[in-house]
């Protein structure tokens, strides 16, 4: 168990104390990933920002991730949810296009106090409060990997096993840690004694530290 996000981001830059050397960039899915990335980048000396995406959601659980979609427009689906849940591509491209519209809002929000930082050339560990479908996480590397980022990897508290292996095996990712990766996965808050709602205000104070 986690007490919080930032205690499980001062857990997982205790393992990623090797990328203390290179400065690396961290990129975190807002907007519970931002407050355990900003853990990771003050021990680890490295630079914060964020990575937009969002899942797309399907439509009788909004919390299960039919895919994701990432701030350029870049889209991830999950053909198995898909099957599971029968959406049509009228469906998906109605979700796309209202979720890049909660994104360009974010967007601008964010962007006030940070401007974005390129991960061309760049060690980047992209960071999350944890996975499930990795859906989110998905979108986002790919989203990453068009700028060409020097090393690309992924750090989070806790996944399934399976979302591990999934991650591990996408091109242009060199590294994938998690904590945890447990049995009986129901969902990532299971792990953590608090597991409150980051909201936006939170999101920009930290990028503001940073910046």
């Amino acid at each position: 168990m986690f007490q919080d996000r930032k205690d499980a981001g001062r857990q997982l830059s205790r393992v990623l104390n090797w990328y203390r050397a290179v400065r690396p960039l961290v990129l975190c899915l807002p907007r519970g990933g931002v407050v355990v990335g900003a853990e990771v980048a003050r021990a680890l000396g490295g630079e914060l920002d964020v990575v937009l995406v969002k899942k797309l959601r399907a439509p009788e659980n909004p919390e299960l991730a039919v895919g994701a979609v990432g701030e350029d427009g870049v889209l991830f689906v999950n053909e198995s949810v898909r099957a599971l849940t029968g959406v049509s591509d009228e469906y998906l491209q109605i979700e796309r296009r209202q979720r890049l519209a909660e994104m360009a809002g974010q967007r601008e929000l964010y962007r006030r106090v940070r401007a974005q930082v390129s991960p061309a050339g760049r060690t980047v560990l992209v960071v999350d409060d944890g996975l499930a479908t990795g859906a989110s996480m998905i979108a986002a590397i790919q989203t990453i990997g068009l700028a060409r980022p020097g090393r690309l990897a992924v750090a989070v508290p806790v996944g399934p096993a399976e979302t591990i292996a999934q991650l591990r095996a996408m091109p242009g990712v060199d590294e994938v840690v998690s904590l945890l990766t447990p049995r009986g996965f129901e969902g990532v808050g299971q792990f953590y004694r608090d597991f409150t709602q980051v909201t936006d205000a939170e999101v920009v104070e930290l990028l503001r530290e940073a910046a």
